[in-house]
C-alpha cells in the first residue's frame, strides 16, 4: 500500500505540553520548608508541592514517591541525610511502615506544640479570632493510652495466608504487627497472639476484621464475611478464655455477645457512672484524657443547681450524665437512634432521672424541634469532623449565657465560631485535648461567652 504524502503539520493537545508524570518508587532528594498540618513534611520541588510522610521541618530528606498527581506528590522519608535537632528515634518498631503514628519522631512536648499551632492558626486564618485565655493541654501518658483497636485481615488469595495488622501509611497493604506501644497493656497479649489464633482456623478467609476494647472488661469483637465453622468459634471461645475476654460476633446483622449475660461499658469514675457500650458505639479511646475533657467542660460551663443544660451530638452520654450531676434538667440530642436508645438506658441505669434525649437530624436546622424553644442557661456540642454548622445556627435565641464546643477538626471549629460571634458571643478560652499522643490528630475544646453588650448581626 503506498503511504499517504505527510502534511507537514504536527498535532499537539488542546492544553500544551504536559508535564512529565513522577512515576511511583522514584527517590528524590528534597529539603523540608515546613510541616502540613497532618504532619507531613512539605517541601517544593521542580514545580510540584511534595507532602512527605516522616520529615520534619528543616531537614534535608531522600524521599520515595508513593502516589503523584499533577503538582502533588506524596512521599515518605527513606533516609534522612540532615536531621533536624528536633528529631528523635520512634519508640515502635513499625514506624513509618503503619499508618497508625505518623508523628513517633517528634518529641511529646514538640507535637503539643505543633498541635497547639494547627488550632490557633485556623481560628485566626478562618474565624480572625484568638482566646482571651489559652488553656493548659489536657495531657496522658503519650504511649500505652488507646483502649479501643480495629486490625486489619486479609485472605491473600495467590499466597493462600492470612494478613493480619494495621494499615500502612498512604496504602491499603497491611503491615504485620508484633507490638503497639500506644495499646493498654491489658490489650498487648491479645495484639501479640491474635495472627497465629486467626491463622490457624480453617476458614480464616470469613474474617473481615477484629477489634478490641477494654473497658469494664475486655472484649474481642470478630466481623465474619461467611458463617463460622464449629470448629472456628471453638478456637476463638477457647483464646478469649484464656484472654480473660469476651467474644463478640458480627455477621449481617449487630454485634453480638456469644455470651448472653455479657455486660460491656466504660467507667467515669470521677462521676461514679457506668456507661454501657456496645462494639460499633463510638467511644473516646483515651480514657484519661476523656476524664480530664469532662472535668474541663463542666468546670468551663460552671453549670448551677436550677440551670437547664443543652448537649448536643450526645452519643452514650459521655458528657450529658456528668452534667446531670448538677443541672437541674440536661437535654440530651443525638442522630443515631440506637444510641439515643443507649444513652437513655445509661441515664436510668446511673439513677438519673433529669436527663430527657432526643434524636434529631443535626445536620439539618433545628428551628422546628420542640426542645429547642424551651430556653437554656448552657450548651455543649461535640460534634464530628463535618462540625456541627446547622446546630449553631440554630442556637439562635435559645438564651445560652456560656457554651462549649469540644471539636475533633479545628478547620471545622473555626467556621462554626464565625456563626457564634455573629450570634454575639465571645471566644473566651480554647486549648488543645491531646486525644492522640503520636499522631497529627488535633482535638479542641473551646469556650464561648455571650457578650453583655451583645446584638445579632
Amino acid at each position: 500500500m503506498a503511504r499517504r504524502p505527510s502534511s507537514g503539520l504536527r498535532f499537539q493537545p488542546a492544553g500544551g505540553s504536559r508535564t512529565p508524570q513522577v512515576p511511583a518508587g522514584k527517590k528524590v532528594r528534597l529539603v523540608i520548608e515546613r510541616l502540613a498540618g497532618d504532619g507531613r513534611g512539605i517541601a517544593f520541588h521542580e514545580g510540584r508541592t511534595w507532602f512527605v510522610l516522616g520529615a520534619l521541618a528543616g531537614e534535608e530528606v531522600e524521599a520515595r514517591v508513593l502516589n503523584a498527581q499533577a503538582k502533588v506528590v506524596e512521599a515518605r522519608a527513606e533516609r534522612i541525610l540532615t536531621a533536624s535537632e528536633l528529631r528523635q528515634p520512634p519508640a515502635c518498631r513499625h514506624a513509618g511502615h503503619c499508618g497508625g503514628c505518623s508523628v513517633q519522631h517528634l518529641p511529646h512536648n514538640e507535637q503539643l506544640a505543633f498541635k497547639q499551632r494547627q488550632l490557633a492558626e485556623q481560628l485566626q486564618r478562618v474565624a480572625g479570632v484568638e482566646p482571651l485565655n489559652w488553656a493548659a493541654p489536657l495531657v496522658s501518658p503519650a504511649f500505652g493510652y488507646r483502649r479501643r483497636a480495629r486490625i486489619a485481615v486479609r485472605w491473600d488469595v495467590k499466597a493462600r495466608q492470612l494478613e493480619v495488622g494495621f494499615r500502612a501509611s498512604a496504602s491499603q497493604a497491611i503491615v504485620a504487627i508484633q507490638e503497639c506501644p500506644v495499646l493498654v497493656q491489658p490489650l498487648q497479649p491479645i495484639l501479640l497472639e491474635l495472627s497465629s489464633v486467626l491463622q490457624g482456623m480453617s476458614k480464616p478467609q470469613a474474617i473481615g476484621h477484629v477489634e478490641l476494647f477494654q473497658g469494664t472488661a475486655i472484649a474481642v469483637l470478630v466481623r465474619h464475611v461467611a458463617p463460622l465453622a464449629e470448629a472456628d468459634l471453638a478456637v476463638l471461645e477457647e483464646s478469649c478464655e484464656r484472654w480473660q475476654a469476651q467474644l463478640w460476633l458480627q455477621g449481617e446483622g449487630a454485634p453480638c455477645a456469644r455470651d448472653a449475660d455479657a455486660r460491656l461499658g466504660f467507667a467515669l469514675q470521677p462521676w461514679a457512672l457506668e456507661l454501657a457500650w456496645r462494639p460499633g458505639d463510638f467511644v473516646q479511646v483515651n480514657a484519661q484524657v476523656n476524664d480530664a475533657m469532662i472535668a474541663q467542660a463542666l468546670e468551663w460551663l460552671a453549670v448551677k443547681p436550677g440551670e437547664r443544660v443543652l448537649d448536643l451530638f450526645c452519643g452514650l452520654g459521655n458528657f450529658s450524665l456528668p452534667l446531670a450531676r448538677t443541672a437541674a434538667r440536661v437535654v440530651a440530642v443525638e442522630g443515631v437512634e440506637e444510641m439515643v436508645e443507649r444513652a437513655r438506658g445509661n441515664a436510668q441505669a446511673n439513677g438519673l432521672d433529669n436527663v430527657e434525649v432526643h434524636r434529631a437530624d443535626l445536620a439539618a436546622p433545628l428551628a422546628d424541634a420542640p426542645w429547642a424553644h424551651e430556653g437554656f442557661d448552657a450548651v455543649l456540642l461535640d460534634p464530628p469532623r463535618e462540625g456541627a454548622f446547622e446546630a449553631v445556627r440554630g442556637l439562635a435565641g435559645c438564651g445560652a449565657q456560656r457554651l462549649v464546643y469540644v471539636s475533633c477538626n479545628p478547620a471545622t471549629l473555626a467556621r462554626d465560631a464565625v456563626e457564634l460571634l455573629k450570634q454575639g458571643y465571645r471566644l473566651h478560652r480554647a486549648g488543645v485535648l491531646d486525644m492522640f499522643p503520636q499522631t497529627s490528630h488535633v482535638e479542641a475544646m473551646a469556650l464561648f461567652e455571650k457578650r453583655r453588650d451583645a446584638r445579632m448581626i
